[in-house]
């Protein structure tokens, strides 16, 4: 090869480095290989909690869906654009912004079945998936890899996984750890369910040593009664809500159990522990908040 042509080679592989370090790859949700040539400037977040995600890591929002908004309550720069919603996210609005990257949920199935129209419109996209602080870790993790955002992350080890850690140790170093139960019952517009283990709050019960009824009683989890909860009469009941309407919500939860008389004969009840857990740390992602929902579950759990 000539010399001229050597230099100018190796011209063309000095040129091309800082795109080839700047190439991230990693896994999805779904178990798909996901690779971004450059930091994604221009970011859609089909969901509330992953646009919180985004800016948590360092990313900029083009576009959201109104939850980011109207549930979240989100800072949002003035041109972040509106999309649509959780459950009906446009791909139209969405393609119009001309985004770099965009995030959806796995446990959605409106965004599961937007799978193949993305793959259409050939815009870079991936699926997540957070009930638990680790799994946020991990999430914030890649984020902040494809942010070029690793003091940012850093910052979330120190602020968010140090002490959730910290405070399970201590939690399970009382001797009261494992030995007390709970039921975590979620109330809707139109009913009530009882939430194992694998649900958000569930999984945070868990990590700070109570059992939850509903892991080891299925029947709670099929046909949730007053009847099946006084037989198992748990030590702890917390309910979360869900829904637009908080009053309708509760009105369920009146007309199924509460406004039993027999609800008073109930163990949490006559002891005074029965919790309503804040709606912005065990129904949403706490995201960068999830250690403040280990502190008030160790502060009604444990502390003197």
């Amino acid at each position: 090869m000539k010399p001229t042509r050597i230099l100018f080679v190796s011209f063309l592989l000095l040129c091309l480095l800082p795109a080839l370090a700047a190439a991230q790859t990693f896994t999805d949700a779904l178990g798909r290989e996901v690779t971004l040539a450059a930091p994604p400037r221009r970011i859609v977040a089909f969901e509330g909690s992953l646009a919180e995600a985004v800016l948590c890591c360092g990313g900029t929002l083009a576009g959201v869906t109104e939850d980011a908004v109207s549930e979240r309550g989100l800072t949002l720069a003035q041109d972040t654009a509106v999309v649509g919603t959780v459950k009906n996210p446009s791909l139209e609005l969405t393609a119009a912004l001309e985004p770099d990257f965009i995030l959806l949920s796995a446990d959605s199935s409106a965004h599961v079945a937007l799978e193949g129209a993305l793959s259409a419109l050939d815009l870079p996209y991936a699926y997540f998936s957070f009930d638990t602080y680790g799994e946020y870790m991990d999430m914030a993790g890649v984020l902040c890899a494809l942010l070029d955002r690793e003091d940012l992350l850093a910052q979330q080890e120190e602020t968010v996984r140090a002490p959730i850690e910290v405070t399970i140790a201590a939690a399970r170093a009382d001797a009261r750890y494992g030995a007390r139960t709970a039921l975590l019952l979620r109330a809707y517009s139109t009913g009530v369910k009882a939430k194992g283990s694998d649900s958000l709050a569930g999984a945070m019960l868990c990590d700070m040593g109570l059992v939850n009824l509903a892991d080891g009683d299925g029947a709670l989890l099929e046909s949730l009664t007053l009847e099946r909860i006084l037989m198992d009469d748990p030590d702890y009941i917390f309910i979360t809500t869900m829904g637009e309407s908080y009053e309708k919500a509760m009105e369920a939860l009146r007309e199924s159990l509460t406004g039993n008389p027999a609800w008073a004969s109930l163990t949490a009840v006559k002891e005074g522990r029965v919790i309503e857990l804040p709606k912005a740390l065990f129904q949403y992602k706490p995201n960068a908040r999830w250690a403040e929902a280990y502190d008030l579950l160790w502060s009604l759990l444990y502390a003197p």
